[in-house]
């Protein structure tokens, strides 16, 4: 998943750790209101972005043992609890409702979402981790427990997939290392995500 990323400067009208529950819960429920199958020619794969079914061989054989030794169990342990989370209805995804992304009004309205080109059908805890932008207190708000408890496990992975996603991409070595350094200190400074 690409959200967030840190390196972006939030945008003007967004102060981060700010968001109205109801607003972001409406973003969610239109998203999960869309007939995916009528979409089926334009949506691509659950995470495209790091070579589509091998996500899981790509993060557990080729990312984690890029990572220094003391954090690989950790990043593998991460991992496994996506793997192991129960498969969910898919809906649309938009896969990176990052701060950038979703433009608000002055007034607080949401006028429009950019950057589609990770689109699928899949779970849509995956926006709400995207969302916890907002603050992890006001995405509670915004869903059910069993969305916002797999939101904060797809969370926990999103600094670790940005390798992956760099690795899929065929970036040259010294790009997936500045990639490996940057995962590195996000999982030094996000040392749990449980709920």
């Amino acid at each position: 998943m690409t959200c967030p990323d840190p390196a972006l400067p939030d945008p003007p009208s967004l102060t981060k750790g700010s968001g109205d529950p109801a607003k972001l819960r409406h973003v969610l429920e239109a998203l999960a209101s869309v007939d995916v199958t009528r979409l089926a020619d334009v949506l691509d794969e659950p995470h495209a972005y790091a070579d589509r079914d091998r996500w899981a061989e790509l993060l557990t054989e080729e990312v984690v043992p890029r990572l220094p030794a003391r954090l690989r169990t950790e990043a593998r342990r991460r991992v496994d609890a996506a793997l192991g989370l129960d498969d969910v209805p898919p809906s649309l995804v938009h896969g990176d409702l990052a701060a950038g992304n979703m433009h608000w009004s002055a007034g607080g309205e949401l006028i429009g979402v950019l950057d589609w080109d990770l689109a699928q059908p899949f779970d849509p805890a995956i926006d709400a981790a995207c969302l916890a932008w907002h603050g992890w207190d006001t995405l509670r708000q915004a869903v059910d427990a069993a969305t916002y408890r797999r939101a904060r496990v797809w969370a926990a992975t999103f600094g670790i997939e940005q390798v992956a996603a760099a690795l899929a991409a065929g970036e040259p070595p010294d790009v997936i290392e500045r990639y490996v350094e940057s995962a590195t200190q996000w999982l030094e400074k996000k040392p749990s995500h449980s709920p």
